[in-house]
């Protein structure tokens, strides 16, 4: 396995000194390592991938020198827009490195949302001309393979890419959990029982993905409920606003909620004003906020640095509320279902989840069918 220290020395030699990305969860010790030895003004924890590319691309205009964009590949959709439309050769030729985390690799156990992508992320960079090399645990002198990349880089003034397989990095020990705020009482586990346990059985939910999706179902499974009232959106991170909005629209006689994490409202933040011009009566937008991208590592988010509050007024939502102990939660899931919509609630919790906590066992798919036929009933 490789030192993520060793590698981040790798960069510092060859003058990558600014690094901007979204966590992964492959390449989670890397992002610690990052996170520790950068200045504040050295590393950015993006919104989304595109943010991450056009940030670097910023630097390289006002310094002439390299940066670093780090995501998992399922972000590859996001960045391809400024790769191809700002740093591409054709356009104004800006070189970046990316790190880019592979899940899905063929031949790999992984989870449905990443199957596909993990077949295309190598054509993807092939088809954008954008040079890659595969990299793992078996690297035998990483500085030269962070020399070798990086010389290309100064050949071509272009972007390359390292493709980084599971297991690449060796663990890098956080000395201070990113995002952690023990002064709120609730985990999301919490805050997502309380939701549920406020609802009717007529109200449908439609959660985010990563663990909430995986707390909601396991909820389910302990009340002996079924699934059919809730779509699991398994990929396509911060886009369960909009597949809510989408319902809600049609089915104006049914409540829509939308269970949302801090990380994946941040990442598309656009679609909240969306849902406040369109204004359905029915649309329930809760966002869970523990200031981490809790799913892949920990990672800060600006969460507790930016108000939803005021974001969601100011995007015309008609009620809003924030809660953070079991008390306002309660009362707030109450009032929320009886206000006049779009309405919009904060929910403030700490990091972590259950270690034990599984995943569902059906198939996205059957998952979707369930829900379209409870919808239409």
């Amino acid at each position: 396995m490789i030192d993520p220290k060793v590698f981040f020395d790798a960069l510092i030699s060859n003058d990558v000194r600014f690094f901007a990305g979204v966590p992964d969860s492959l390449l989670k010790d890397f992002c610690a390592c990052i996170a520790e030895n950068s200045p504040a003004d050295g590393h950015l924890i993006s919104a989304n991938e595109g943010a991450a590319v056009a940030c670097v691309s910023g630097y390289h205009l006002a310094t002439g020198k390299t940066g670093l964009v780090y995501m998992q590949n399922s972000g590859i959709g996001n960045a391809l827009n400024p790769l191809v439309s700002l740093a591409d050769p054709d356009v104004y030729h800006i070189p970046l490195l990316l790190v880019i985390g592979w899940r899905g690799e063929p031949g790999t156990k992984d989870e449905p949302q990443h199957v596909k992508q993990g077949k295309i992320t190598l054509g993807l960079l092939e088809t954008s001309g954008i040079p890659y090399e595969v990299l793992d645990g078996a690297a035998a002198d990483v500085r030269s393979v962070v020399s070798r990349a990086c010389g290309n880089i100064r050949d071509t003034g272009r972007a390359y890419a390292f493709v980084v397989r599971d297991k690449t990095f060796a663990p890098y020990p956080v000395k201070a959990a990113a995002g952690a705020h023990e002064k709120y009482p609730l985990t999301r586990e919490d805050a997502i029982r309380a939701v549920v346990d406020g609802l009717s059985g007529a109200d449908i939910l439609v959660s985010t993905t990563g663990k909430a999706s995986r707390e909601l179902y396991e909820y389910r499974v302990a009340l002996k409920q079924g699934h059919q009232s809730d779509f699991l959106t398994v990929g396509s991170m911060g886009h369960s606003s909009q597949i809510a909005l989408g319902i809600a629209l049609q089915k104006k006689g049914v409540q829509v909620f939308c269970l949302d994490g801090d990380g994946a409202a941040i990442m598309h933040m656009g679609s909240m004003a969306t849902a406040g011009a369109k204004a359905p009566g029915n649309f329930r937008h809760i966002i869970i906020n523990n200031g981490a991208h809790d799913s892949v590592g920990g990672q800060k988010t600006v969460g507790f640095e930016i108000d939803f509050v005021r974001i969601a007024e100011g995007c015309g939502y008609k009620w809003i509320a924030r809660a953070q102990s079991m008390e306002e939660l309660v009362k707030a899931v109450r009032d929320i279902r009886s206000s006049d919509g779009p309405s919009f609630l904060e929910i403030r919790v700490n990091t972590g989840s259950r270690k034990e906590l599984g995943r569902p066992k059906e198939t996205p798919v059957a998952n979707k069918i369930a829900f379209m036929e409870a919808l239409s009933t």
